[in-house]
């Protein structure tokens, strides 16, 4: 399941998952979305090793800029993922 994170200015959409335990480390996959003419662009990062992968759409700039805004966010976004969204979050 994928919760909703935020919604930037120009309507990219921001979800994350639930944390996922594999082993010993939790992992929280992060989706970005922003509508475009005929589509979205897309991209998925993984945290807490900030992986990207199936980028479609987005530049180089625009991923890099993603990643800023998510290294400032992530202890946020991994909290909300074991807390099971904004809906159930106690403490934040």
């Amino acid at each position: 399941m994928l919760y909703p994170f935020m919604t930037l200015d120009d309507e990219t959409e921001i979800v994350h998952s639930e944390a996922i335990r594999e082993g010993d480390a939790e992992n929280v996959k992060v989706c970005i979305e922003k509508p475009v003419y005929g589509g979205f662009h897309s991209a998925t990062c993984w945290l807490p090793s900030y992986n990207w992968e199936d980028i479609r759409g987005f530049t180089q700039s625009e991923i890099n800029s993603y990643q800023e805004l998510l290294q400032s966010l992530a202890h946020v976004i991994i909290e909300l993922a074991r807390d099971g969204g904004f809906d159930r979050a106690t403490d934040i």
